[in-house]
């Protein structure tokens, strides 16, 4: 991936880095800064979350790590050969993913996990450059609308053309592919709104993706 679709030291949107000094103060042993994209620099599959939440990406400077968002993911992404270990624990752990990264469309953590429209706007050009650096054959996962949402606007589609629903895809340029999922929330999870199963059927229309089938 680029190295400019990242900047640890980003401070475009005020109220989140106001916030982000304000819980590094609460919280010293936090990461509470930007995080950073996570995986394999050349990965055929990345996949795109919403934003690092408080106590999860945001205290381990690590996305879907030390929250429960991250146990269904990281347990589907072993299952499926993406990583090395079913469970992530800490940034400094030897989890290592295989052909995936994983990203944010805010890669700050904003007040109430709801980022504010101009501030997933002021993001999007780190996303888009990571978008840019997927080769052919490439599959972009979407974790919910607001990422599916973000995405569109970084491969710079219209909306409308590219509506977001659970186990949609959508075809791109270059043989790569779009592919939504509801997000894997506590809510999500424990609602039933999304199940194992459901999870695991996405991650399978995944892995016939990038196997080269349809």
């Amino acid at each position: 991936m680029p190295s400019l679709s990242f900047d640890p030291a980003c401070r475009c949107c005020p109220r989140l880095a106001a916030f982000l000094d304000e819980i590094g103060s609460r919280y010293p042993a936090y990461h509470a800064r930007p995080v950073p994209p996570f995986g394999d620099t050349e990965a055929r599959f990345l996949i795109v979350g919403l934003a690092p939440g408080m106590h999860g990406a945001n205290a381990t400077g690590r996305p879907f790590t030390g929250d429960y968002a991250g146990v269904l993911l990281y347990q589907t992404l072993y299952e499926f050969g993406f990583s090395n270990r079913c469970e992530s624990r800490h940034a400094a752990d030897s989890l290592r993913l295989d052909d995936c990264r994983i990203t944010n469309a805010v890669k700050c953590l904003p007040p109430q996990n709801k980022p504010q429209t101009e501030e997933i706007r002021s993001c999007n050009p780190f996303l888009a450059k990571e978008i840019a650096g997927l080769g052919a054959g490439a599959v972009i996962l979407a974790l919910g609308r607001i990422a599916h949402n973000a995405t569109v606007r970084a491969l710079g589609k219209k909306q409308s053309a590219y509506p977001f629903a659970h186990g949609a895809r959508h075809a791109l340029e270059q043989g790569r592919w779009l592919v939504d999922s509801y997000h894997c929330s506590r809510y999500n999870t424990q609602t039933g709104r999304l199940t194992r199963e459901m999870f695991q059927a996405v991650f399978r229309d995944v892995r016939r993706l990038l196997d080269g089938g349809n």
